[in-house]
């Protein structure tokens, strides 16, 4: 079977399991996602929206954490991990969305990169989830799963995103990685996936599966 069909087989059963997806971290604004999304690193969407309903109630805007003491937004996030560079990252993000994008999130790929702290993986969640726009979001669920499932051979999360975006029809890029995400929390767990029970499994090259 050639690799889009087997995609397209794999999209339409994962669309029938989760048929409505969104992102589970809390936010109010395309900010407030941007935030949640780079506290996110190294950290489950549970616990980051524990800091940000918290956070979100004293610093909403970029104008509040570009004028708040980086101890204070240190206090706010510890339970994240990594709050030095978290912090350091959200306030300089933050006074750049002032200096250049006039406190505005921007709603290009090449644009949000640019940002102090961004990656590719936080820029196509802001895309995807704030502003409906195409992006091929790479975590590790993605990354794992893909592999799992013969969809690319790569590791490096840049290459496995090119790779998707080669046979996903573009449309469909937000929701299928949102699918992945679910379906790695709750089936194709990174240990012990529950591979008796997988309605992905003849469809699952990986020579592991149990």
């Amino acid at each position: 079977m050639r690799l889009s069909a087997r995609s397209d087989k794999i999209r339409k059963i994962l669309r029938t399991i989760y048929p409505d997806v969104k992102t589970q971290l809390f936010h109010d604004t395309p900010f407030q996602l941007l935030v949640a999304t780079m506290l996110s690193a190294q950290c489950t969407d549970k616990q980051v929206n524990r800091v940000t309903r918290v956070m979100f109630n004293h610093l909403k805007a970029p104008a509040d954490f570009a004028n708040a003491p980086i101890k204070t937004i240190e206090d706010f996030i510890r339970s994240t991990g990594f709050y030095h560079n978290k912090a350091r990252n959200i306030k300089n993000c933050s006074q750049t969305l002032l200096e250049i994008h006039g406190g505005r999130v921007p709603q290009t790929l090449e644009e949000l990169v640019e940002l102090p702290g961004v990656g590719r993986k936080t820029a196509n969640v802001v895309l995807g989830a704030a502003f409906g726009i195409p992006g091929m979001v790479v975590d590790t669920h993605v990354a794992r799963i893909s592999g799992r499932l013969g969809l690319t051979a790569n590791k490096d999360p840049v290459k496995i995103e090119f790779d998707l975006m080669k046979i996903i029809p573009k449309g469909a890029w937000h929701d299928f990685c949102l699918q992945l995400i679910y379906f790695g929390r709750e089936t194709c767990v990174a240990r012990k996936p529950k591979c008796p029970i997988c309605p992905l499994h003849k469809l699952c090259f990986w020579p592991d599966k149990n």
